[in-house]
Parts: structure tokens; sequence; C-alpha cells
């Protein structure tokens, strides 16, 4: 796939965290979720800009689930829709962006979110989940005439889905990258892929299929 001039396009790794991976099972673990920093590093040499988010989660979030209130079950408030559990505290390893990736300070933009306990938004975008409260990620792209956004992360059916829709809706150009990602589930990552794809993005199996431009 063509790109733009470099100065022209962004790279964005979303929530690439151990606890999507596998390395914490009993958070949010996702199949081979530690697998993508390869890739992710990779995307980010056709970038001018590197961008990153983390998910930022107290134990004390109201949408923690417990015995009594099970996973992915409905939980009442304006910026949480279901149930998760604990996962992404500061402080231990599922905070953690994967081996080989930056720090967060080393990125060019790099965004926090969901450290509210009465939110919990998926999208890099927005720390609401109505999509009023800008993280700043897309002043910041289009501060530096950013036209096209290079996404891999985790995971595939839940924050990468939304934050290319952000972006998509937003006015850029979107290249979602198969090998920089993985998603909890098949069925609900298929159907992610399929509404990306019907509003616009772009899809690459890996950044190989990537070419400069040379202009």
């Amino acid at each position: 796939m063509k790109l733009p001039a470099k100065q022209f396009v962004a790279s964005l790794d979303v929530d690439a965290q151990y606890t999507f991976t596998p390395v914490c099972p009993n958070e949010l673990p996702v199949v081979e979720g530690d697998t993508i920093a390869d890739e992710l590093n990779s995307q980010a040499q056709f970038a001018r800009y590197r961008l990153g988010s983390k998910d930022a989660h107290s134990p004390q979030a109201l949408w923690v689930s417990d015995d009594q209130h099970p996973a992915f079950s409905k939980v009442e408030g304006g910026n949480v829709d279901i149930r998760w559990p604990s996962h992404a505290v500061p402080g231990t390893k599922g905070f953690e962006l994967l081996d080989g990736l930056p720090k967060p300070a080393d990125y060019d933009f790099f965004v926090w979110k969901g450290v509210e306990l009465d939110m919990h938004p998926y999208g890099a975008c927005y720390h609401d989940l109505a999509e009023r409260m800008s993280t700043g990620i897309i002043e910041y792209l289009t501060a530096n005439a950013v036209n096209t956004v290079i996404v891999g992360g985790l995971a595939t059916d839940y924050c990468v889905h939304h934050t290319v829709l952000q972006l998509l809706k937003a006015g850029f150009s979107v290249i979602v990258n198969r090998a920089a990602t993985r998603g909890v589930a098949q069925e609900t990552s298929q159907a992610a892929i399929s509404n990306m794809l019907k509003q616009g993005a772009h899809f690459i199996q890996h950044s190989a299929e990537l070419e400069p431009s040379h202009d």
C-alpha cells in the first residue's frame, strides 16, 4: 500500500499492554497478544510521528466484576456499559507496555485512559463513551498535518475497533495492520473488521505491504 510523504503519516499503538496477553491470565488475556511488538515497531518506521495509549484502571472502578456482578453483565452509569475483570492497574505487570516497545515518554504523544472510577472508554481518542471529551490525539494529529494513521494494538474487537472508527470519523485515512493486532474472540473480531472496512478503513496483513512515498 502506497503511503503519502512520511511527514503526513503517524503510527498508533493502541493499549499494547501485558494486561491483554497470556502473561496476565487473570486479567483480559488475548491469545498471542504478547507477540505484536515487532510489528508495531516495524510499522512505526513508516511514520513521522508515533503515538500510544494505555488503559489505566483502578481496582475500585465501579465496573469491576466480582462474584455478585459477573464479567460482561451490564452496569449503570453514563460512561460505563458492562463489567470487566480488574485489569491494567498502574504499578502491576498488566499496566506495562510490551517488552520491546518504547517507554511512554519516548513516544511523540501518549494517552492514559479510564483513570476515573466511573469511566471506561474503549477508543483512544476520547475519555468518554459519548465522545465529547477528547484525549488530544485528534488535535495532535491535526496540528501536525497528519492525514494517514497506521494502527495496531489490542484488542481488535474492542479498543482498536473503537479507535479506528473515531479516527475515520475525524477524517483521517486509517490503515489497520493485522499482524500488529490480536482479538479477544474470532466472531467479534470478524464483526469489528467488517465494520471498520465498511466505514472506510484499509487493512494490510503486515507492515511489509507498506510502500513509503519518495516524493
